[in-house]
C-alpha cells in the first residue's frame, strides 16, 4: 500500500476559497457527518454550496441547463493546520468537457498519464466497432435475399447460407474481440485512479473494488475529489455538501439546487476507504438489500434461477461491476459471462430466467425458443379493461431503448417482434394478462403492451409508457424447454409476488 504522497499524481493549486468571516467555534462541527446521510447539510456547507452556485450563476455554464445537461457539485469546508477556515469546491465527471477546471478539484488521475493508452484505446474499440456493423450490414442483406429466394429450390439456397454462416461467425468472433479489449482497457483505466484516505495511504481504485471491476464512474463523484484534494494539502475535513445544478437528468429524479447523499453504487466502496483515519459521524444503516438469485436448478450445463425484482440481469456494457444477477453468481460461477443468459430480463420486473453454461448449450436453448419448441411466460397487470380475451401482437421494434413510444414501432426498418397474449382475469380499472414473447427485443412486452396497436394498456407500474406504481407489475412466471443434453423435458414456475 502506497503513501498518496509519493504517488505519481499532478498536483494543483489548492484553489481553497476562505470565508470572509471567520466562524465561531460554536458554530464549527465537531466532526465529518457521513457522506451518506440524508438529512441537510451543515449550515457551514449549505453557505459555502450557496456561494458555489452564484458562481455557477456567473459562470459560462450554459450547458448544464440544456436536456440532460445537469450534474452533481459538492463542496467541502476545510481547515488548515492554523485553524483558518476555507471551501474547496468540485463536480462530478466532467465540466463543460474538461476534467481540470479553474477553481475546482482534480480528478483522482493523472490526465497526461491517462492520455498515453486511452485514446488509442478507444480508437482501437472503434475500429472494431466499425468491423462489427460490417459484418452485421453483410448478414442482414444475405437474410433478405433469402427471404426473396423461400419460394425456390432448396439447392439454391445452399450458397447464401453458407455465406450467412461465414457473416455471422465473422461478426461473432469481432464481438468477442471488441468485448475483451474493452474489459482490458477499463481495467487500465481504473487502474490509473490513485484513491487516498485520511491515513495518508493510497490504493489504485481497481484494488478497491477487486475481484469485480470498478461500476463505470466510480471516482469521478465530487466527494472523493474534495477529500483527496484536502487529503492532499493537509487540510480537515469539517463539512460536506453536494447538490444538483442545471437541468434535471431524463429520469427526473434531481432537482437544481437540491442537496443529496453520496451514491451507493459508486462511493459507497470508495468514500469508507478515504475516510479511514478521521473522526466520522455512522453512517445510516443501509435499506435491506436486494435478494439474491434464487438457484432452481443447476447442473454442468445450465442454471434456472428466480430473479428478484430491483436487480438488473447484467451489469451493463460500461459498468461491469454493477450488482445484478450475473455479478451475484460469478463467485460461484466464474466462467459465466453475459452473453450465456437467454434471457434478459429488466431489473424492473422479476421472475425466470436460464443460463447456459457453455456456448454449445447456449446455441441449443436458442434454436428451442427460436423454433417456439421452448416457452417463456410472463403475467401482468395491465392499465385499464382490455375487452378482448387472447390475440397474437406483431409490431416491428427500432431504438427500443430510448425513444418515445410511436418511435419504438417502425414497419419499414424496425425488426420482426411477437407476443402471444390471453387474458387472465378483467377487472374494473386493470386486467391481468398472461404475455409470451415469441421474439426476443429489449422493452418488447412493456412496448406491445403499450402501444396504441398493441394493447393499448400500460403495464402497471410502468413509468416509462405508463404510470409509476409500487413496482413494475411484470414477472416471468413459467419456463419450460428440453435439456439440451439429457433430453429431459424441464418446466419451471414460480408466483407472481404482486397477485392479490
Amino acid at each position: 500500500m502506497a503513501r498518496f504522497d509519493d504517488v505519481s499524481v499532478a498536483h494543483p493549486s489548492l484553489a481553497v476559497t476562505f470565508f470572509d468571516e471567520a466562524p465561531r467555534r460554536e458554530d464549527m462541527p465537531s466532526r465529518l457527518a457521513s457522506p451518506f446521510h440524508p438529512g441537510p447539510p451543515h449550515p457551514l456547507a449549505r453557505k459555502a454550496a450557496e456561494a458555489l452556485q452564484e458562481r455557477l450563476k456567473q459562470g459560462p455554464w450554459d450547458a448544464l441547463w440544456q436536456p440532460g445537461g445537469g450534474k452533481m457539485f459538492g463542496v467541502l469546508v476545510v481547515a488548515e493546520p492554523g485553524g483558518r477556515l476555507g471551501y474547496l469546491c468540485a463536480f462530478s465527471g466532467m465540466l463543460d468537457g474538461a476534467w481540470n477546471v479553474e477553481g475546482f478539484a482534480p480528478p483522482l488521475f493523472d490526465p497526461v498519464a491517462r492520455d498515453a493508452f486511452l485514446p488509442a484505446g478507444e480508437a482501437e474499440l472503434a475500429a472494431w466497432g466499425q468491423q462489427h456493423a460490417e459484418w452485421v450490414r453483410k448478414a442482414e442483406q444475405v437474410r433478405t435475399q433469402l427471404a426473396a429466394l423461400s419460394a425456390e429450390p432448396e439447392r439454391a439456397l445452399a450458397g447464401p447460407r453458407a455465406a450467412l454462416r461465414e457473416f455471422e461467425a465473422r461478426r461473432a468472433e469481432v464481438e468477442h474481440l471488441r468485448a475483451e479489449r474493452s474489459r482490458a482497457l477499463w481495467w487500465q483505466v481504473a487502474h490509473s485512479y490513485v484513491i487516498p484516505n485520511a491515513r495518508g495511504e493510497s490504493q489504485p481504485l481497481a484494488a478497491l473494488f477487486a475481484p469485480r471491476p470498478p461500476p463505470g464512474g466510480a471516482g469521478d463523484c465530487a466527494a472523493p475529489k474534495l477529500l483527496a484534494q484536502a487529503f492532499r494539502h493537509h487540510l480537515e475535513p469539517l463539512a460536506l455538501a453536494e447538490f444538483w445544478w442545471g437541468a434535471p437528468p431524463l429520469d427526473g429524479r434531481r432537482q437544481a439546487g437540491a442537496y443529496y447523499p453520496a451514491c451507493e453504487s459508486k462511493c459507497g466502496t470508495v468514500l469508507p476507504y478515504m475516510l479511514q483515519g478521521l473522526s466520522v459521524d455512522p453512517a445510516p444503516r443501509r435499506a435491506s438489500a436486494i435478494d439474491d438469485p434464487r438457484l432452481l436448478h443447476e447442473d454442468p450445463w445450465l442454471l434456472v434461477v428466480d430473479k428478484p425484482v430491483g436487480l438488473p440481469s447484467l451489469p451493463g456494457r460500461h459498468a461491469p461491476g454493477r450488482d445484478s444477477v450475473l455479478v451475484r453468481l460469478l463467485p460461484r460461477f466464474p466462467a459465466l459471462s453475459g452473453p450465456l443468459f437467454i434471457q434478459d430480463l429488466e431489473p424492473e420486473s422479476s421472475g425466470l430466467l436460464v443460463i447456459a453454461r457453455d456456448t454449445a448449450t447456449q446455441a441449443a436453448l436458442l434454436r428451442q425458443f427460436a423454433r417456439r419448441e421452448a416457452e417463456h411466460r410472463h403475467v401482468a397487470w395491465v392499465e385499464g379493461r382490455v375487452e378482448a380475451d387472447a390475440g397474437l401482437i406483431e409490431l416491428p421494434l427500432r431504438g427500443t431503448s430510448t425513444a418515445p413510444l410511436e418511435a419504438c414501432v417502425d414497419r419499414v426498418h424496425g425488426k420482426r417482434a411477437m407476443t402471444a397474449w390471453k387474458a387472465l382475469r378483467h377487472d374494473e380499472r386493470r386486467t391481468r394478462v398472461e404475455l409470451v414473447p415469441v421474439t426476443r427485443h429489449p422493452h418488447q412486452l412493456r412496448i406491445h403492451a403499450a402501444h396504441r396497436l398493441g394493447l393499448a394498456a400500460p403495464i402497471v407500474g410502468d413509468a416509462r409508457f405508463g404510470k409509476e406504481d409500487t413496482r413494475l407489475m411484470l414477472h416471468a412466471g413459467a419456463l419450460s424447454f428440453t435439456h439440451p443434453h439429457t433430453g429431459e423435458r424441464l418446466s419451471f414456475t414460480s408466483p407472481a409476488p404482486f397477485w392479490s
